[in-house]
């Protein structure tokens, strides 16, 4: 009778592999976020954008983050947005 449950082994490196996906992601959007902020509205005026800057501020991160996800297939795993191997 086979075990329902998943071996300790795959636990782990699912553990890992989830860890620096989350951790590439959380880097890569805050790369991303401070791009867009500098170039949306200028690293003086940024805490005093309008709306539509805000709007806008926003629409370059989403931009960044869907160039960045596009890019990692020649970087990664083909069948994956995240820039790391295996992942």
């Amino acid at each position: 009778m086979t075990s329902q449950f998943p071996s300790s082994d795959v636990i782990i490196k699912t553990g890992k592999t989830y860890a620096r996906d989350l951790t590439e992601r959380v880097l890569w959007t805050g790369a991303v976020a401070v791009g867009g902020v500098l170039v949306a509205s200028g690293p003086a005026d940024m805490l005093h954008g309008g709306f539509w800057e805000k709007v806008g501020t926003a629409g370059l991160i989403a931009a960044g983050t869907l160039v960045k996800g596009l890019a990692a297939r020649l970087v990664g795993d083909r069948n994956s947005a995240s820039t790391a191997r295996g992942v």
